[in-house]
């Protein structure tokens, strides 16, 4: 089982770790693009303003995030999946996993990245900022960029593979027959909302317990069991996409944008 996460903005400084080696990380067929963005990156990084403007930086982000991408080659790293933080991550907490928990972890997770397209749990990488819908001078999209060799790459995974990476980073390599989760509150009167902001937070639960549990569901029916023994309210839609369904009254007012669809049994 292949659990593909998004990656956050924000990322934990420091590290102690040797400086980015490419040629190191997980999926060697892509460091070629990993090699140009990198470089993009160091380069643009050279004019404060330019970068500022093709990240989307504001003025209090822009000082500390134009000189993480300045050290990219030099800087220290740690494993990507202590690297990350934010919702998502706060609620996977790798660091309270046992040890066999947290190798399941780093044979399980991967992490979909617009700098490296794809890390693996103990790949050392250093803090960056990109964004999927960035555009950096001179350069093709990002999607133009990732499509043809990541995409290739998620197809051959050669086991099941749950995507739980947010729209943008999907369109960056999209994976056939990848099972997806989507998360909705459903209140008292059968109504629902899509789950935004805590839609991280449930997410970072599942991918949690697809690591600690020593289970390996090989399609969407066992992984829709498997959630449910566990408590989850998981709906099937017959084909790949899972539906988790959470009480309105675990989630805030802010969490959540109204939707029209209702309540069905899928």
């Amino acid at each position: 089982m292949l659990v593909l996460l998004p990656p956050s903005e924000t990322k934990h400084p420091g590290g102690d770790g040797v400086p980015l080696d490419l040629t190191a990380l997980a999926t060697p067929e892509l460091t070629p693009v990993r090699e140009r963005l990198v470089d993009a990156l160091v380069e643009l990084a050279a004019d404060p303003a330019r970068t500022a403007e093709a990240l989307g930086l504001s003025q209090k982000q822009a000082a500390a995030e134009v000189e993480r991408n300045a050290a990219l080659r030099t800087a220290p790293t740690m494993p990507a999946l202590e690297r990350y933080t934010g919702v998502l991550y706060d609620a996977l907490d790798v660091r309270s996993l046992t040890r066999a928990q947290r190798a399941r972890a780093d044979r399980r997770l991967a992490v979909g990245s617009a700098l490296f397209g794809l890390v693996r749990g103990t790949d050392a990488i250093p803090a960056y900022r990109l964004s999927a819908g960035t555009v950096l001078p001179g350069l093709p999209t990002l999607r133009a960029l990732w499509k043809p060799v990541l995409s290739p790459v998620l197809a051959d995974a050669g086991e099941l593979v749950v995507d739980l990476r947010s729209g943008s980073y999907q369109a960056l390599a999209p994976v056939p027959g990848a099972v997806t989760v989507d998360v909705l509150s459903e209140r008292p009167d059968g109504s629902r909302s899509v789950v935004s902001h805590f839609n991280k937070a449930h997410k970072g639960r599942v991918a949690r317990l697809l690591v600690t549990t020593t289970a390996e569901p090989a399609d969407v029916v066992r992984l829709r069991a498997l959630l449910r023994r566990a408590g989850l309210a998981v709906e099937h839609d017959g084909r790949t996409a899972l539906t988790l369904v959470v009480p309105a009254d675990e989630v805030t007012r802010r969490d959540t944008a109204p939707t029209s669809r209702s309540r069905s049994v899928l």
